[in-house]
């Protein structure tokens, strides 16, 4: 096939889905990462115990990797508005500029006026000082990823703006950012992210208890990140409950897309697997649960209620229907997984087994990807379920383009992202697991209360020496 022949725009649509692709994952990561840091030094301040403090330094190595691949994989995006999408930037930049605006002011300048703090202060400051830092870096990972998601929700659910001459400008900046999707978005995204860092923590406390190696920190980590699994797993899943029924009523389109429910006169069966056809205007072949009306009753609450289907709306205005609903079941597949998870931990915890049970230590020292895998579905659902448009209401995807952009241009940056992604985050990952295949090993002693936390000069450690030696 030659250039000529390639669609630009589905060209350009691949190479952003692929590096936000990779840098969602890293963002996720880190907000519950430096929570998790945070938690350990704030228990360690606490408690005086060692470990947490070892463990605090040991994760935060882990987080300095994960955050730089992560800014250095946002920064692409920006570039990309401009060249690819920038009748997207024209159309939508008097509303998503100031939030991203915002984000930098307030999120990014918090994480980067402590995050140095953080890294290096370890004995270099006060204990408390450190520790400040450490909640403030968490406090900066999450309010970036309030103005992010408050962007992202108004694109999908737009709200506070009006349009002149096809162009949005900001009305009412409170009905902007608390857009109807935002408080359902944010909870599931945040939740998320907690839940992922959780199950991350959880298998890397069973890698060390099946390997036989630092039991003390590894103990800690499972109880932890298991105690963080039993609680968020299933509030996530109550969460995403809420946010589908949100999605049904502000992009009904999209929630057929994810249940494959075509006729909008019959109640919803709960398919398992299908392949929706919008060419037949049906399914090619479906699976269904053997409970009649199950997707109705969790859309409506009854098992005769009726949602819109697919045949409420044009051909053009479906979303791409197989990546929306395989998508969609992944997502929900791992969540189940999670609970499950959560329940097996749960019950072997209050046996008292947990810490020698290789049935279940053995396999949850390997389920680490699951929740980053469970988030890039999820992503997939919402992005692709909002098509045909890349603004509700406002934008179509097809129009968003830059004008002058060719499917060359587009293909040649493409192949060259592939190529310096692959290396450079695969060498990211593979030092990641170098980290935790060192373990927790050569944290600092945690400085004693009282005394200054930086290295005492030959002259004050000769004072205290004398004052020492003094009868």
């Amino acid at each position: 096939m030659s250039l000529d022949a390639l669609d630009a725009a589905l060209l350009a649509r691949i190479q952003f889905a692929f590096t936000v692709s990779f840098h969602i994952v890293f963002p996720s990561f880190t907000i519950g990462l430096a929570a998790f840091v945070a938690t350990l030094l704030v228990r360690w301040r606490m408690t005086g115990e060692e470990k947490f403090h070892r463990l605090a330094r040991f994760w935060t190595k882990i987080f300095a990797v994960s955050f730089a691949m992560g800014v250095v994989s946002g920064i692409v995006l920006s570039y990309q508005f401009g060249t690819n999408w920038a009748r997207f930037s024209e159309v939508t930049g008097n509303v998503l500029g100031p939030l991203i605006g915002y984000e930098v002011l307030t999120a990014f300048f918090l994480e980067a006026s402590f995050l140095g703090i953080m890294l290096f202060g370890w004995q270099r400051v006060s204990p408390n000082l450190h520790v400040t830092a450490a909640v403030l870096v968490a406090a900066g990972t999450s309010l970036s990823a309030f103005w992010i998601l408050a962007a992202n929700s108004w694109m999908q659910t737009p709200a506070g703006h009006v349009l002149k001459d096809g162009i949005a400008y900001p009305d009412d900046w409170l009905a902007i950012i608390f857009n109807p999707s935002f408080p359902y978005r944010f909870a599931h995204m945040f939740t998320a992210a907690y839940l992922t860092t959780s199950i991350v923590v959880l298998a890397v406390g069973a890698r060390y208890l099946v390997s036989g190696r630092f039991a003390e920190d590894a103990k800690t980590m499972v109880r932890m990140g298991l105690g963080m699994v039993i609680c968020l797993a299933p509030l996530q899943a109550l969460i995403g409950h809420a946010h589908g029924i949100n999605t049904g009523e502000h992009q009904p389109a999209k929630l057929a897309a994810m249940e494959a429910h075509w006729k909008s006169d019959e109640p919803a069966n709960f398919l398992i697997l299908a392949w929706p056809n919008a060419e037949r205007t049906g399914n090619a072949w479906q699976l269904e649960f053997p409970v009649p009306g199950l997707a109705s009753w969790v859309v409506t609450g009854s098992l005769d209620g009726k949602f819109d289907g697919l045949d409420k709306f044009a051909p053009g205005e479906h979303p791409p229907l197989v990546a929306v609903f395989y998508a969609f079941r992944v997502m929900v597949g791992l969540g189940l997984v999670m609970i499950a998870v959560g329940i097996a931990g749960a019950f072997l915890w209050w046996r008292g087994t947990l810490f020698e049970t290789r049935w279940y230590l053995w396999p949850t020292q390997h389920i680490w990807p699951i929740g980053f895998a469970a988030i890039l579905a999820g992503w997939w659902v919402t992005e692709c379920g909002r098509q045909p448009w890349v603004a509700t209401g406002i934008l179509r995807t097809a129009d968003a383009l830059s004008p002058n952009v060719t499917a060359g241009a587009v293909l040649t940056t493409l192949v060259l992202f592939v190529l310096v992604y692959a290396s450079v985050f695969s060498m990211g990952i593979y030092y990641i697991n170098r980290l935790i295949e060192l373990g927790p090993t050569g944290a600092a002693e945690a400085p004693p209360t009282g005394l200054p936390s930086r290295p005492l000069s030959a002259a004050e450690d000769a004072a205290r020496q004398a004052i020492e030696e003094a009868p």
